[in-house]
């Protein structure tokens, strides 16, 4: 019997246990309910509307229809009795007797399904079951109603759970996510010994036994290019059973916590039956994905796997792949994952079987090598290597035959030379080479010969500098190269654009929001360095940003690397003082959030609201004193310390700013200058009952207490709650005075 069925029956029997309840009081001879339970009407009683449907707590009537010519019915129930009979599959109509009405001395049992005949609803008037029912206990505290040809449809929150689970998972970092579209893969015919190695690892048909596959590697060799395609070698064999693929430099996929709630979503919306246990738990416990990485591993995995067979079901020895572990968000919590996946493998609590990739990083070594992990843990290192060169020379031979076929050029383009050079220069990086046929591809240049021009040209000159089989340093060149043909005034745009990415969010509709761009001049903007990210989408709501390389965003950041180019340092420092410079004139110039008053050079584009902008710029500008890389000076601390306080927080409106972390922002200020800008103290607000120390913003009377997190704080126009204050306690109700917004209660200090 199909599990959908099964679960009819059940809610059938319990439909029925109601309906012979010997606890429900019998109806009078003589009462409406009565008269319409045990006569035959000519014509089935209309259902009673909603206008004339009296209280639930009063017995209901019904008023006759007017009569009609139709048919006559014939009796469907024996006028002595009081309840009906259901009709019965595989009985014959003469063994069908009506059933006496239960006496409270002798009540019928429950309906038992391993005994009985399967039961049918009636589906029309013609059916064999009586016309109307009279229920009693199926609505609480209801009684003495008529159902009308009641039909009964199945009705499942299975789904629900899993929809929740959903909601706190990385589906972007799933291998066939639409965001990664297309995704890095091996080129067909290379990496073939690698992805062999790993399909007999994973099929049980290698010498490697070890329930964990480690490989590891530099950036740039190709690592998540291999997980890929055997992800999608063993999708094709029914043999995976979820993925990972982490990226630092795309918001969305670097979340710690997130990690084995996506493991458990993607295996059990591939298993049914597990999928409905793990529902279920998220519904009975939805704060599950708030908790430990532990416990989240034991009760979306471990507990839910226990009560399915693995071996039926198909799950067992399937693979799951965690593609660049080392950027996942925290050191510690990286650790942490491989220990959790070490100790399941070692006990066989789950019935997978893991492969993960990382680069070298030390810590992540460290915890390999551990007694715990390492006797799980088969390795393979994938290196920088000249024996793949014909690999590449095979990807590129193809990849420039495209370009041809798709330009017009001629066979003898590019020359053999040309090759050659590039293979030797690529020396064996999968990154640079992927990078300079992007490059070349480039659609906002003069064609593609010009770019390969410009390419060996820069091959050439960067070779004298760095010598030979130094691919990581060429690859600092090359990234210098595509940020130097991007024009200044679009440079310093595109830069902003990175700098958002690094430091706030990577979401295009935030990034046009603060820096005041259209959706035509962020794509132009994002255009001219389409060779390390692409932005996707036809409107800014659906727009992403996508990195090829992590590499990239990692060159940006360090100025030993990219130098004048970098984000962080200087050009960090000087956005930073400009935004605050900027909070200065709206404060000065708006008078509250209905009336916020830019400076002339700030002009909106279609479509971006004043609250808006003010809200982005805001929120940067806080975020951008969270870096104790790069502290404030002298001069730009007394500056910070004269913001109105107030007034900033009351031109939000009812918008609010996300969590500060009030300690990184303390080391970034100079000590004897920080008490003006940010303390911890007692609670300033009258009436608060917080005996502990609490953020407090501003000084003297421009002080203010910011919404409080366990982490830090909220900016955003401080309303209380309901007998409780901005810091989370209760209050002491003065109710003569009422309870009032902090900043309405000092708009007269500005």
């Amino acid at each position: 019997m199909s599990r959908r069925i099964r679960n009819f029956f059940v809610k059938l029997t319990h439909f029925f246990k109601r309906f012979f309840d010997p606890s429900r009081p019998a109806a009078g001879p003589n009462s409406a309910a009565s008269q319409a339970c045990t006569s035959a009407p000519q014509r089935p009683p209309m259902p009673l509307t909603t206008q004339d449907t009296p209280s639930l707590s009063q017995p209901a009537t019904t008023t006759p229809p007017t009569p009609q010519p139709v048919p006559p019915t014939p009796p469907l129930v024996s006028p002595t009795s009081a309840t009906p009979t259901p009709a019965l599959l595989d009985v014959e109509p003469s063994t069908l007797a009506p059933t006496p009405s239960p006496s409270p001395s002798q009540a019928p049992g429950p309906l038992s399904l391993a005994s009985s005949p399967a039961v049918l609803l009636p589906t029309s008037p013609s059916a064999t079951l009586p016309q109307h029912f009279r229920v009693h206990g199926t609505f609480p505290n209801a009684h003495d109603f008529i159902l009308n040809y009641p039909q009964f449809n199945e009705s499942s929150h299975a789904g629900s759970g899993l929809k929740e689970l959903l909601e706190h998972s990385m589906p972007d970092a799933f291998h066939d996510s639409g965001v990664r579209y297309p995704p890095p893969k091996c080129h067909l015919g290379t990496r073939n010994e690698y992805i062999d190695l790993f399909t007999n690892w994973a099929l049980g048909t290698s010498d490697r036994r070890e329930p964990i596959l480690w490989m590891h590697g530099p950036f740039g060799v190709g690592k998540s290019a291999v997980a890929q395609s055997c992800a999608e070698a063993l999708e094709s064999m029914n043999k995976l059973a979820a993925t990972l693929f982490f990226s630092r430099s795309n918001t969305g996929r670097d979340d710690p916590q997130r990690v084995f709630t996506s493991i458990a979503y993607q295996i059990a919306t591939a298993c049914p039956s597990l999928g409905e246990i793990v529902s279920r738990r998220m519904i009975e416990h939805p704060a599950l994905p708030t908790k430990s990485l532990s416990k989240q591993f034991k009760d979306l995995l471990v507990q839910p796997l226990s009560q399915v067979d693995t071996v039926e079901s198909g799950l067992a020895e399937r693979v799951v792949i965690i593609d660049g572990l080392d950027e996942c968000r925290g050191t510690e919590k990286q650790c942490e994952i491989i220990k959790i996946i070490a100790a399941s493998a070692r006990e066989r609590t789950t019935p997978f079987r893991w492969f993960i990739t990382s680069r070298p990083e030390d810590a992540i070594i460290r915890t390999m090598n551990s007694p715990a992990v390492s006797l799980a843990l088969s390795r393979i290192e994938l290196p920088v290597s000249r024996e793949i060169d014909h690999e590449i020379l095979l990807y590129l031979t193809d990849e420039f035959k495209v370009i041809r076929e798709d330009h017009g050029l001629p066979e003898s383009w590019p020359s053999e030379e040309a090759l050659a050079l590039l293979v030797e220069r690529g020396a064996g990086l999968w990154i640079y080479v992927s990078t300079i046929v992007r490059f070349i591809k480039d659609e906002n240049s003069l064609g593609p010969k010009d770019q390969l021009c410009i390419v060996l040209e820069f091959v050439k000159e960067v070779s004298a500098k760095v010598g030979l089989n130094n691919p990581l340093a060429e690859m600092d060149f090359l990234y210098t190269l595509i940020i130097r043909r991007v024009p200044l005034k679009t440079r310093i745009t595109v830069q902003k654009i990175l700098l958002a990415c690094s430091t706030l969010v990577d979401l295009p509709s935030s990034i046009a929001t603060a820096l005041c761009l259209s959706v035509e001049q962020l794509r132009h903007a994002c255009a001219s360095i389409q060779s390390v990210m692409e932005l996707t989408g036809p409107d800014l709501e659906s727009m992403h940003i996508n990195f090829y390389h992590t590499s990239f965003l990692d060159f940006m950041e360090d100025p030993q690397r990219s130098k004048d180019l970098c984000i962080c340092g200087d050009f960090l420092i000087d956005y930073r003082q400009e935004l605050l410079e900027w909070l200065h004139k709206v404060c000065a110039r708006s008078t509250d959030s209905e009336h916020i008053v830019f400076p002339s050079s700030t002009v909106l584009p279609e479509g971006i609201t004043d609250a808006d902008h003010y809200l982005r710029i805001l929120d940067w500008f806080w975020r951008l004193c969270q870096e104790p890389e790069h502290p404030f000076d002298f001069q730009t601390t007394m500056s910070f310390a004269g913001l109105p306080f107030r007034k900033m927080l009351s031109l939000l409106g009812n918008n609010g700013v996300g969590l500060i972390n009030g300690d990184e922002v303390t080391d970034s200020l100079p000590a004897e200058l920080c008490d003006k800008i940010i303390r911890k103290g007692k609670c300033l607000i009258p009436g608060c009952t917080n005996t502990e120390d609490v953020w407090i913003l501003g000084n003297g009377e421009n002080e203010i207490v910011p919404l409080q997190w366990d982490l830090g704080f909220q900016l955003r126009n401080n309303v209380f709650p309901d007998s409780g204050c901005v810091c989370g306690v209760q209050m002491q109700i003065d109710h003569n005075e009422g309870l009032k917004t902090d900043v309405e209660d000092t708009d007269d200090d500005n």
